[in-house]
């Protein structure tokens, strides 16, 4: 009897042993690369704040040992130690975090950064998140990468809740004319491509720069007069925004300004392509509203 309850307790603890060896994980990442784990990833670089700020959210920011400058949020992002910015990487002190796993953004870090960590033996994911439900899968494919799949999930069904709520409500509504500036000297926006566009198109808006050829448009004060937006949202820097808002007022001839609907919005609520996009996306379909009533009144 004494020897079956011994060999009961050393089967039990084989089986706990066994339980606790991960398994291997794998997904496709946005640059069609097959990025195979031996377990999920126990300690990351991240080379984008909206990656840093998705790492968090699916509650995995514990493990980020390195992140890139402007990892601002959450809070305890500003306590990662910084490799560089997102277009200046500090191989060396990459190579001494000795991460199991690089998460990197193709706009943001380029190619060449993915080609020179993959030469350098790191195992790199490449996001591109290029429209609205981008965002949730690429959630999700962290989630397997750090093997916090229900966490992710629970931040995925909130988010794509949101963004349904928000087509449901805006999308079948009177289109808007929409100017989307993210920087004011000089005078720069975003094309069709953008994810910021495909916010604008959730709330039944136009970006009156859709059809641009490139992906971030140097325009022109002039170009804006002439296309006449009866919105105009300012998505600018805190030290910039002031400035950029009282110089818009100077222009009454825009319907925009005439009526009122010049807006700033947080950039961050915009441009980072983590779960606060349904943030900023419920305000950009609020001020787009506002611009359709006053549409109406006028």
């Amino acid at each position: 009897m004494r020897s079956l309850g011994l060999l009961g307790v050393v089967l039990l603890a084989s089986l706990s042993l066994t339980a606790a060896v991960a398994s291997p994980v794998s997904v496709r990442d946005a640059s069609g690369y097959q990025v195979d784990l031996k377990q999920p990833a126990k300690r990351i670089v991240s080379l984008s704040p909206h990656i840093t700020e998705q790492l968090f959210a699916i509650g995995a920011g514990e493990l980020i040992v390195g992140t890139v400058e402007w990892s601002d949020y959450p809070e305890a992002a500003r306590n990662v130690p910084r490799v560089g910015s997102s277009s200046a990487i500090n191989y060396e002190i990459v190579m001494r975090l000795d991460p199991d796993l690089v998460l990197a953004w193709r706009s943001g870090n380029g190619d060449q950064v993915v080609a020179r960590l993959r030469a350098l033996g790191f195992v790199v994911h490449v996001q591109e998140p290029e429209r609205l439900e981008d965002i949730p899968r690429e959630l999700s494919q962290l989630g397997v990468l750090v093997g916090h799949e229900d966490q992710a999930a629970v931040v995925v069904d909130d988010f794509n809740t949101r963004i349904a709520a928000l087509r449901e409500t805006y999308a079948e509504r009177p289109v808007v004319q929409v100017f989307q500036q993210i920087w004011g000297q000089p005078l720069i926006t975003l094309n069709g491509d953008h994810l910021a566009s495909d916010i604008i198109r959730l709330c039944g808006g136009h970006n009156i720069f859709a059809d641009a050829a490139t992906l971030v448009v140097n325009t022109s004060l002039e170009a804006v007069l002439l296309r006449d937006p009866e919105l105009i949202i300012v998505t600018e820097s805190d030290s910039d925004l002031t400035a950029s808002l009282r110089a818009w007022q100077k222009r009454p001839g825009i319907r925009a300004v005439a009526n009122g609907q010049v807006t700033a919005i947080d950039p961050d609520l915009l441009q980072r392509h983590g779960p606060r996009i349904a943030d900023g996306a419920e305000q950009v379909c609020e001020a787009i509203e506002r611009a359709r009533r006053a549409r109406r009144e006028g």
